[in-house]
């Protein structure tokens, strides 16, 4: 099983999405229409090895949150992803066991070549 979280408003979750080709058996969830739930993130942590691999300190509300001032704890990275959908790294691919988090060029590659295989 595939699945595909991104947000349709990203231009860069856009590319990569048509890079993968998914499936049409593919789950493909847009977060922003479709919150994501805590049992979805709780797959992605048991994947990831964290919920902080899954946090984008990228996100435009990080800062004037002031969260680059706070020590965030495991909890902290569920909650505030569960709370805003913009903290999720994006795009979240799983394949199987596999997990690929985000959008650096060798994470979409090695997302692309496990797609094309399944």
């Amino acid at each position: 099983m595939i699945k595909i979280y991104h947000l349709s408003t990203c231009g860069t979750c856009k590319k990569i999405l048509e890079r993968l080709s998914p499936p049409a058996s593919a789950q493909v969830q847009d977060i922003k229409k479709t919150r994501i739930t805590g049992e979805q993130l709780d797959e992605m942590r048991a994947l990831a090895g964290s919920y902080e691999a899954l946090f984008s300190r990228k996100s435009q509300k990080y800062r004037p949150m002031g969260l680059h001032e706070r020590a965030l704890g495991e909890e902290d990275y569920r909650q505030l992803i569960l709370d805003e959908y913009s903290f999720l790294k994006r795009p979240v691919v799983i394949a199987g066991k596999q997990i690929f988090v985000g959008n650096a060029e060798k994470t979409v590659e090695a997302a692309v070549q496990t797609i094309q295989k399944a």
